[in-house]
């Protein structure tokens, strides 16, 4: 089930706007990107994983909406 939630210009509780979550690839850190998301976060990019020699470690950036609307970088596009 989807709703229509309206957002604010910030994220709620003084969050960041952009964040890279980190962390051993896990049910913790699929909650909180979960979470994330129900607040209204989006994915930002795509996601990222190396291993330590123990645990595999993975990294995903998620952005406030307001923030993709206002910017005028192409995530996507390749630097030379």
């Amino acid at each position: 089930m989807h709703e229509d939630v309206t957002l604010d210009a910030k994220p709620p509780h003084d969050l960041l706007p952009y964040r890279l979550m980190t962390g051993k690839d896990d049910a913790s850190f699929c909650r909180r990107i979960s979470e994330a998301l129900a607040m209204g976060y989006r994915l930002y990019g795509s996601p990222s994983c190396t291993f330590n020699g123990t645990d595999v470690i993975v990294a995903q950036a998620v952005v406030w909406p307001t923030v993709v609307e206002e910017s005028t970088v192409d995530p996507t596009a390749h630097r030379v």
